[in-house]
């Protein structure tokens, strides 16, 4: 009896421990696919689109990426600051208006004459330094008056609302309807006026972009807690407006009005290329590009020059324009 009990109880054992006969084998086969197949675990290494070496991506993305950095908005702002006190000095622009007919057109590399001479004998190097006056001083006023005309009926459509938004916008939305260099190209044939009729005429010409602007800015603020508590109070709207909401839309403000004086300085060289408003004896890159056409083959650098420096000014008030608009996106997280 014990022999027998002894062999009952180890043949569980044996028979576990029995090697898998030829029908057994499909069978497991059969129960592990039918098991769902896990998904490999994806590591930081892995991912190879969130970190990949800057030199492999696209272009136009390195380029993005390099406009976009601190020493980007560093070199923007000395060019602008560089342009900016150079059109404040007068000597320049007394100096690059003599003119030498005799001397007449001249390549670069001529003695004294670095970039050469345009038909009427004018240094061109000179007269590209003179033009820095002109582009810096109309898109400046350009993107201040229109953003001044921005603020005011942009925060009184949004903060009284009602039929004073409703005329304003209907305004606006006629306005933007109009195309705008076209607009002014034939307001300045028409009036015939100099170089400020034509920034007036931007001027008011570019308002209803900051008009739309200031308004959406406002309304996405206007019933914050803090504004709330203000109209609970029962503060000046003046008071409102300029203490409450006004540094609430500054960084967009702000943005905005650099990305106006880089449009106005391409409008206005575009009137001054078709010789509306600006004088022919001044000094202006727009002028310089019209005048240039007669001279590739004696001088190119009477249009490279200031074709350079219309492009690299323009650019360097996008590059700050966009800085300001992602440090304000940064604050607002």
């Amino acid at each position: 009896m014990s022999e027998a009990r002894q062999t009952s109880t180890q043949n569980p054992t044996q028979a576990h421990d029995r090697p898998e006969t030829p029908d057994q084998k499909p069978a497991q086969a059969d129960a592990l696919s039918e098991k769902p197949a896990q998904k490999p675990i994806q590591t930081p290494t892995s991912q190879s689109t969130v970190r990949q070496h800057p030199r492999l991506l696209p272009l136009p993305t390195r380029i993005r990426r390099a406009m976009s950095g601190s020493w980007a908005m560093l070199v923007s702002t000395l060019i602008l600051l560089a342009t900016a006190v150079i059109g404040l000095i007068p000597s320049f622009n007394s100096g690059a208006l003599k003119q030498n007919i005799v001397l007449g057109a001249v390549p670069a590399g001529t003695d004294g004459h670095m970039w050469g001479t345009d038909a009427l004998g004018r240094d061109v190097f000179m007269l590209t330094v003179a033009g820095a006056r002109t582009a810096i001083a109309g898109p400046v006023v350009i993107a201040v008056g229109a953003m001044a005309i921005g603020l005011v009926f942009g925060l009184l459509a949004a903060y009284t609302g009602g039929w004073v938004d409703w005329l304003i916008s209907r305004v606006v939305e006629l306005m933007l309807s109009l195309p705008t260099l076209l607009l002014a190209i034939v307001l300045a044939g028409l009036i015939g006026g100099g170089y400020w009729v034509n920034v007036l005429v931007f001027m008011l010409l570019y308002a209803p972009y900051e008009i739309r602007l200031v308004r959406s800015a406002a309304l996405s603020h206007l019933h914050d807690p803090f504004l709330d508590a203000a109209r609970l109070l029962e503060l000046n709207p003046a008071r409102i407006l300029a203490r409450h909401v006004f540094p609430v839309i500054r960084p967009v403000v702000g943005a905005a009005m650099f990305l106006d004086m880089s449009n106005a300085l391409v409008s206005l060289s575009s009137l001054s290329f078709l010789g509306l408003g600006i004088s022919p004896q001044a000094a202006d890159w727009g002028r310089q590009l019209s005048d240039a056409r007669d001279q590739l083959f004696n001088n190119p650098m009477t249009a490279i020059a200031p074709g350079i420096a219309i492009i690299v000014v323009s650019v360097a008030m996008n590059i700050v324009g966009d800085w300001i608009t992602a440090r304000a996106d940064r604050g607002e997280r």
